[in-house]
Protein backbone atom coordinates (compact mmCIF):
# COMPACT_ATOMS: atom_id res chain seq x y z
CA UNK A 1 0.00 0.00 0.00
CA UNK A 2 1.11 3.60 -0.85
CA UNK A 3 0.76 6.55 0.90
CA UNK A 4 1.37 10.46 0.88
CA UNK A 5 3.11 11.89 3.89
CA UNK A 6 5.83 14.73 4.70
CA UNK A 7 9.29 14.48 3.23
CA UNK A 8 11.43 13.58 6.10
CA UNK A 9 14.38 16.00 6.44
CA UNK A 10 17.74 16.23 7.93
CA UNK A 11 19.11 19.28 8.65
CA UNK A 12 23.28 18.53 8.40
CA UNK A 13 24.72 22.16 8.67
CA UNK A 14 28.47 23.59 9.82
CA UNK A 15 29.00 26.36 11.98
CA UNK A 16 28.23 30.24 10.52
CA UNK A 17 31.37 31.04 11.75
CA UNK A 18 31.31 34.40 14.14
CA UNK A 19 27.24 34.09 14.25
CA UNK A 20 25.65 30.63 15.09
CA UNK A 21 26.97 27.39 16.30
CA UNK A 22 26.34 24.32 13.50
CA UNK A 23 23.32 23.45 16.59
CA UNK A 24 22.05 26.63 16.28
CA UNK A 25 21.85 27.05 12.92
CA UNK A 26 20.29 23.51 12.41
CA UNK A 27 17.92 24.70 15.20
CA UNK A 28 16.86 28.07 13.43
CA UNK A 29 16.34 26.73 10.53
CA UNK A 30 13.91 23.68 11.78
CA UNK A 31 12.42 25.88 14.18
CA UNK A 32 11.16 27.37 10.45
CA UNK A 33 10.28 24.34 8.89
CA UNK A 34 8.31 23.21 11.96
CA UNK A 35 6.52 26.77 12.28
CA UNK A 36 5.33 26.52 8.59
CA UNK A 37 4.56 22.71 8.51
CA UNK A 38 3.61 21.36 12.24
CA UNK A 39 3.99 18.04 11.19
CA UNK A 40 6.97 17.90 9.48
CA UNK A 41 9.34 15.50 10.07
CA UNK A 42 12.64 17.24 10.90
CA UNK A 43 16.26 15.86 12.32
CA UNK A 44 18.87 18.04 13.21
CA UNK A 45 22.63 16.49 12.91
CA UNK A 46 25.19 19.53 13.27
CA UNK A 47 27.99 18.85 11.91
CA UNK A 48 32.15 20.22 11.77
CA UNK A 49 34.67 19.99 9.14
CA UNK A 50 37.74 19.44 11.69
CA UNK A 51 37.73 23.28 12.67
CA UNK A 52 36.40 25.26 15.51
CA UNK A 53 32.88 23.92 16.22
CA UNK A 54 34.16 20.12 16.04
CA UNK A 55 33.95 19.45 19.86
CA UNK A 56 30.38 21.07 19.89
CA UNK A 57 29.17 18.61 17.21
CA UNK A 58 30.71 15.61 18.53
CA UNK A 59 28.83 16.63 22.08
CA UNK A 60 25.38 17.09 19.65
CA UNK A 61 25.94 13.84 18.60
CA UNK A 62 26.25 12.55 22.60
CA UNK A 63 29.55 12.37 23.39
CA UNK A 64 30.10 14.06 26.92
CA UNK A 65 32.04 16.82 27.86
CA UNK A 66 35.53 16.52 30.01
CA UNK A 67 36.41 20.01 31.10
CA UNK A 68 40.72 20.77 31.52
CA UNK A 69 42.44 23.43 32.52
CA UNK A 70 44.90 24.35 30.05
CA UNK A 71 47.51 27.59 28.99
CA UNK A 72 46.36 29.56 26.71
CA UNK A 73 48.12 30.92 23.90
CA UNK A 74 49.18 34.10 25.24
CA UNK A 75 50.26 32.09 28.38
CA UNK A 76 46.97 33.02 30.36
CA UNK A 77 45.45 30.54 32.74
CA UNK A 78 42.72 28.69 30.43
CA UNK A 79 40.24 25.68 30.35
CA UNK A 80 39.10 23.83 27.22
CA UNK A 81 36.53 21.58 26.56
CA UNK A 82 37.10 17.64 25.50
CA UNK A 83 34.38 15.63 24.14
CA UNK A 84 35.19 11.88 24.91
CA UNK A 85 32.49 8.82 24.29
CA UNK A 86 34.52 5.93 25.95
CA UNK A 87 36.74 5.47 22.71
CA UNK A 88 36.95 8.64 21.37
CA UNK A 89 38.20 11.86 22.34
CA UNK A 90 37.90 15.13 20.37
CA UNK A 91 40.71 18.12 21.14
CA UNK A 92 40.19 21.04 19.43
CA UNK A 93 43.11 23.56 18.93
CA UNK A 94 40.75 26.03 18.33
CA UNK A 95 39.69 25.71 21.93
CA UNK A 96 43.00 24.82 23.29
CA UNK A 97 45.82 27.25 21.08
CA UNK A 98 43.64 29.43 19.20
CA UNK A 99 42.98 32.86 18.15
CA UNK A 100 39.34 33.15 19.68
CA UNK A 101 41.01 32.70 23.14
CA UNK A 102 43.88 35.64 22.36
CA UNK A 103 41.98 39.35 23.60
CA UNK A 104 40.35 40.70 21.39
CA UNK A 105 42.90 43.07 18.90
CA UNK A 106 45.79 41.26 20.24
CA UNK A 107 47.40 38.76 17.65
CA UNK A 108 50.33 37.21 19.14
CA UNK A 109 52.12 35.63 16.04
CA UNK A 110 55.27 35.20 17.94
CA UNK A 111 54.67 34.81 21.04
CA UNK A 112 51.83 32.19 20.82
CA UNK A 113 52.31 28.93 21.76
CA UNK A 114 50.28 25.29 21.31
CA UNK A 115 51.08 24.00 25.02
CA UNK A 116 47.49 24.04 26.17
CA UNK A 117 46.96 21.28 22.73
CA UNK A 118 49.58 19.04 24.68
CA UNK A 119 48.32 19.99 28.07
CA UNK A 120 44.91 18.58 26.91
CA UNK A 121 45.94 15.20 25.09
CA UNK A 122 48.06 15.01 28.06
CA UNK A 123 44.54 15.35 30.29
CA UNK A 124 42.67 13.08 28.08
CA UNK A 125 45.52 9.69 28.28
CA UNK A 126 44.26 9.61 31.97
CA UNK A 127 40.74 8.27 30.21
CA UNK A 128 42.29 5.76 28.38
CA UNK A 129 41.16 6.58 25.05
CA UNK A 130 41.74 4.43 22.32
CA UNK A 131 41.14 7.16 19.48
CA UNK A 132 42.44 11.33 19.81
CA UNK A 133 41.23 12.95 16.79
CA UNK A 134 42.85 16.59 16.74
CA UNK A 135 40.61 19.14 15.09
CA UNK A 136 43.67 21.31 13.55
CA UNK A 137 41.81 24.57 12.52
CA UNK A 138 41.80 27.87 14.07
CA UNK A 139 45.36 28.20 15.63
CA UNK A 140 47.02 31.61 16.88
CA UNK A 141 50.13 29.85 16.45
CA UNK A 142 52.91 29.48 14.03
CA UNK A 143 55.07 27.53 16.91
CA UNK A 144 55.41 23.90 14.89
CA UNK A 145 53.66 22.33 17.77
CA UNK A 146 56.42 23.56 19.43
CA UNK A 147 54.88 23.99 22.31
CA UNK A 148 52.18 20.97 22.60
CA UNK A 149 55.55 18.77 22.03
CA UNK A 150 56.70 20.10 25.18
CA UNK A 151 53.86 19.51 27.05
CA UNK A 152 53.95 15.97 25.91
CA UNK A 153 57.28 15.37 27.30
CA UNK A 154 59.67 16.63 24.70
CA UNK A 155 62.35 18.70 26.45
CA UNK A 156 63.92 21.47 24.87
CA UNK A 157 67.03 22.94 25.82
CA UNK A 158 69.09 26.50 24.42
CA UNK A 159 72.69 26.44 23.42
CA UNK A 160 73.73 27.18 27.27
CA UNK A 161 71.71 23.66 28.26
CA UNK A 162 68.80 25.35 29.70
CA UNK A 163 65.44 23.85 29.27
CA UNK A 164 62.73 26.37 27.76
CA UNK A 165 58.98 26.20 25.84
CA UNK A 166 59.72 27.59 22.06
CA UNK A 167 57.45 30.07 21.07
CA UNK A 168 57.59 31.50 17.03
CA UNK A 169 60.24 33.78 18.28
CA UNK A 170 62.44 31.58 20.50
CA UNK A 171 62.07 28.06 17.98
CA UNK A 172 65.83 29.10 16.60
CA UNK A 173 67.38 28.98 20.14
CA UNK A 174 66.89 24.78 19.96
CA UNK A 175 70.23 23.68 20.11
CA UNK A 176 68.61 20.16 21.48
CA UNK A 177 65.72 18.30 21.65
CA UNK A 178 65.76 15.29 24.02
CA UNK A 179 62.64 13.08 23.33
CA UNK A 180 63.33 10.29 26.11
CA UNK A 181 60.07 11.54 28.55
CA UNK A 182 57.80 11.71 25.70
CA UNK A 183 54.62 10.54 27.16
CA UNK A 184 53.64 6.48 26.28
CA UNK A 185 51.42 6.82 23.08
CA UNK A 186 51.15 2.94 22.20
CA UNK A 187 48.08 1.99 21.60
CA UNK A 188 46.23 5.36 21.11
CA UNK A 189 45.32 5.82 17.18
CA UNK A 190 45.97 9.59 16.87
CA UNK A 191 43.70 11.23 13.86
CA UNK A 192 44.53 14.36 12.70
CA UNK A 193 41.50 16.42 10.87
CA UNK A 194 41.87 18.99 8.79
CA UNK A 195 41.54 20.42 5.04
CA UNK A 196 44.18 22.09 3.84
CA UNK A 197 47.06 20.27 1.96
CA UNK A 198 50.12 23.10 2.93
CA UNK A 199 53.31 21.76 3.56
CA UNK A 200 55.35 22.87 6.40
CA UNK A 201 57.86 25.36 5.07
CA UNK A 202 58.01 27.64 2.01
CA UNK A 203 55.56 29.85 -0.24
CA UNK A 204 53.15 27.15 0.73
CA UNK A 205 53.86 26.57 3.99
CA UNK A 206 52.48 28.02 7.54
CA UNK A 207 54.67 30.62 7.94
CA UNK A 208 54.00 32.09 4.38
CA UNK A 209 50.40 31.34 3.99
CA UNK A 210 49.02 31.82 7.34
CA UNK A 211 51.49 33.49 9.35
CA UNK A 212 50.08 37.26 7.95
CA UNK A 213 45.97 35.97 9.18
CA UNK A 214 47.74 35.22 12.46
CA UNK A 215 48.94 38.85 12.77
CA UNK A 216 52.53 38.23 11.23
CA UNK A 217 54.62 40.77 9.03
CA UNK A 218 56.31 40.30 6.33
CA UNK A 219 59.44 40.03 8.80
CA UNK A 220 57.75 38.04 10.96
CA UNK A 221 57.02 35.49 8.45
CA UNK A 222 60.80 35.29 7.89
CA UNK A 223 61.53 34.73 10.98
CA UNK A 224 58.99 32.11 11.82
CA UNK A 225 59.75 30.56 8.62
CA UNK A 226 63.45 30.47 10.17
CA UNK A 227 62.21 29.13 13.11
CA UNK A 228 60.22 25.99 11.94
CA UNK A 229 63.58 25.24 9.75
CA UNK A 230 65.60 24.88 12.80
CA UNK A 231 62.83 23.35 14.70
CA UNK A 232 62.56 20.47 12.33
CA UNK A 233 66.53 19.95 12.16
CA UNK A 234 66.59 19.67 16.13
CA UNK A 235 63.83 17.34 15.68
CA UNK A 236 65.74 15.51 13.18
CA UNK A 237 68.28 15.05 14.62
CA UNK A 238 66.85 13.91 18.04
CA UNK A 239 65.75 10.98 15.21
CA UNK A 240 62.39 11.68 13.65
CA UNK A 241 61.23 11.97 10.33
CA UNK A 242 61.39 15.62 10.73
CA UNK A 243 62.25 16.39 6.75
CA UNK A 244 60.15 13.66 5.56
CA UNK A 245 56.80 15.03 6.90
CA UNK A 246 57.55 18.25 6.24
CA UNK A 247 56.35 18.10 2.44
CA UNK A 248 53.36 16.08 3.46
CA UNK A 249 50.18 17.50 2.95
CA UNK A 250 48.77 19.50 5.60
CA UNK A 251 51.87 19.80 7.51
CA UNK A 252 51.61 23.43 7.46
CA UNK A 253 48.16 23.16 9.17
CA UNK A 254 47.55 24.81 12.14
CA UNK A 255 50.92 26.81 12.48
CA UNK A 256 52.41 23.02 11.87
CA UNK A 257 50.52 21.30 14.22
CA UNK A 258 49.87 19.01 11.11
CA UNK A 259 53.53 18.17 11.11
CA UNK A 260 53.99 17.73 14.53
CA UNK A 261 51.14 15.31 14.95
CA UNK A 262 52.33 13.47 12.11
CA UNK A 263 55.90 12.90 14.26
CA UNK A 264 53.95 11.60 16.66
CA UNK A 265 52.11 9.18 14.83
CA UNK A 266 49.17 10.69 13.80
CA UNK A 267 46.75 9.84 10.47
CA UNK A 268 45.86 12.83 8.66
CA UNK A 269 42.22 12.99 7.68
CA UNK A 270 39.91 15.43 5.76
CA UNK A 271 38.32 16.96 8.71
CA UNK A 272 35.05 17.14 6.51
CA UNK A 273 34.90 13.92 5.63
CA UNK A 274 35.72 12.46 9.05
CA UNK A 275 33.73 14.21 10.66
CA UNK A 276 30.90 12.79 8.48
CA UNK A 277 31.61 9.22 9.83
CA UNK A 278 32.11 9.79 12.97
CA UNK A 279 28.89 11.53 13.42
CA UNK A 280 27.11 8.41 11.90
CA UNK A 281 26.00 10.94 9.05
CA UNK A 282 25.07 8.39 6.68
CA UNK A 283 22.81 6.48 8.98
CA UNK A 284 20.64 9.81 9.86
CA UNK A 285 20.34 10.27 6.24
CA UNK A 286 19.25 6.89 4.99
CA UNK A 287 15.39 7.23 4.15
CA UNK A 288 15.80 11.15 3.89
CA UNK A 289 13.73 13.09 0.75
CA UNK A 290 15.67 16.05 1.64
CA UNK A 291 19.11 17.18 3.23
CA UNK A 292 20.25 20.81 4.03
CA UNK A 293 23.37 21.82 4.96
CA UNK A 294 25.19 24.73 4.98
CA UNK A 295 27.75 26.80 5.97
CA UNK A 296 28.59 30.76 6.57
CA UNK A 297 30.25 31.57 3.70
CA UNK A 298 30.16 29.56 -0.07
CA UNK A 299 33.34 30.25 -2.35
CA UNK A 300 35.35 28.56 -4.44
CA UNK A 301 37.09 26.99 -1.05
CA UNK A 302 33.97 25.09 -1.04
CA UNK A 303 34.30 23.60 -4.53
CA UNK A 304 37.58 22.46 -3.30
CA UNK A 305 35.54 19.87 -1.06
CA UNK A 306 34.51 21.45 2.02
CA UNK A 307 31.69 20.36 4.09
CA UNK A 308 29.03 21.44 2.01
CA UNK A 309 30.00 19.36 -0.88
CA UNK A 310 30.69 16.76 0.97
CA UNK A 311 27.52 15.91 2.58
CA UNK A 312 25.81 16.28 -1.39
CA UNK A 313 28.27 14.00 -2.45
CA UNK A 314 27.43 11.26 0.74
CA UNK A 315 23.47 11.83 0.67
CA UNK A 316 23.31 11.72 -3.15
CA UNK A 317 21.04 10.69 -5.14
CA UNK A 318 18.56 12.59 -2.18
CA UNK A 319 18.28 16.39 -3.04
CA UNK A 320 20.97 18.90 -1.25
CA UNK A 321 19.90 22.00 -0.59
CA UNK A 322 22.29 24.48 0.89
CA UNK A 323 21.48 27.49 3.12
CA UNK A 324 24.55 30.13 3.72
CA UNK A 325 25.39 33.25 5.55
CA UNK A 326 26.91 34.60 2.20
CA UNK A 327 27.15 32.88 -1.31
CA UNK A 328 30.45 34.43 -3.13
CA UNK A 329 30.09 32.36 -6.09
CA UNK A 330 26.87 34.14 -7.69
CA UNK A 331 24.97 30.97 -8.60
CA UNK A 332 21.88 29.70 -6.67
CA UNK A 333 22.36 26.08 -7.50
CA UNK A 334 25.02 23.80 -8.14
CA UNK A 335 23.96 20.95 -9.92
CA UNK A 336 27.01 19.25 -10.69
CA UNK A 337 27.79 18.89 -7.05
CA UNK A 338 24.86 17.85 -5.90
CA UNK A 339 23.26 20.95 -4.78
CA UNK A 340 20.11 21.50 -6.07
CA UNK A 341 18.86 25.30 -4.49
CA UNK A 342 21.01 28.02 -2.34
CA UNK A 343 19.70 30.05 -0.23
CA UNK A 344 21.97 33.72 1.04
CA UNK A 345 21.24 35.00 4.26
CA UNK A 346 23.31 38.23 2.72
CA UNK A 347 20.38 38.37 -0.28
CA UNK A 348 17.57 38.81 2.89
CA UNK A 349 18.62 41.85 3.76
CA UNK A 350 21.23 44.64 4.07
CA UNK A 351 22.90 44.74 7.07
CA UNK A 352 25.81 42.45 8.15
CA UNK A 353 24.33 39.02 9.54
CA UNK A 354 27.44 37.61 9.79
CA UNK A 355 28.03 39.34 13.05
CA UNK A 356 24.55 39.58 14.38
CA UNK A 357 23.47 36.21 15.97
CA UNK A 358 19.99 37.48 16.09
CA UNK A 359 19.58 38.27 13.06
CA UNK A 360 20.92 35.65 11.24
CA UNK A 361 19.05 32.95 13.16
CA UNK A 362 15.81 34.89 12.58
CA UNK A 363 16.90 34.86 8.64
CA UNK A 364 17.45 31.09 9.02
CA UNK A 365 14.07 30.20 10.84
CA UNK A 366 12.25 32.63 7.57
CA UNK A 367 14.75 30.44 5.49
CA UNK A 368 13.26 27.16 6.95
CA UNK A 369 9.53 28.84 6.68
CA UNK A 370 10.39 29.39 2.76
CA UNK A 371 11.70 26.05 2.40
CA UNK A 372 8.45 24.16 4.09
CA UNK A 373 6.24 25.97 1.63
CA UNK A 374 7.80 24.62 -1.21
CA UNK A 375 7.86 20.54 -0.04
CA UNK A 376 5.31 18.55 -1.75
CA UNK A 377 4.16 15.24 -0.27
CA UNK A 378 5.99 12.23 -1.24
CA UNK A 379 4.36 8.56 -2.06
CA UNK A 380 5.37 5.96 0.58
CA UNK A 381 4.90 2.70 0.74
CA UNK A 382 3.76 1.28 4.31
CA UNK A 383 6.64 -1.02 5.22
CA UNK A 384 9.06 1.91 4.65
CA UNK A 385 11.75 2.22 7.07
CA UNK A 386 11.53 5.09 9.20
CA UNK A 387 14.51 6.23 10.55
CA UNK A 388 13.27 9.18 12.46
Amino acid sequence: MTTTTTPRILIAPDKFKGSLTAAQVAESLAAGLRQENPRARVHTLPLADGGDGSVAAALGAGFQALTIPITGPAGNPATTTVAFDGTTAVVEVATTAGLQMLPPGQLAPLSSSSVGVGQAIRAVLAHRPARIVLALGGSATTDGGAGMLAALGVVFTDHLGRAFVPTGATMDQIAEADLTGLVDLDGVELIAANDVDNPLLGAHGAAAVYGPQKGATPADVEALEAGLGALLRRLWEAGWPADEAAGVPGAGAAGGLGWAAMLLGARMVSGAGFFLDLLDFDHHAAGCDLVITGEGKLDTQTLAGKLPLVVAHRAGPVPVIAVVGHNALDTDRLPAHGIEAIHALSAMTEADSATDPELSAALLRQTGQHIARTLTPVPRTTDTADTF
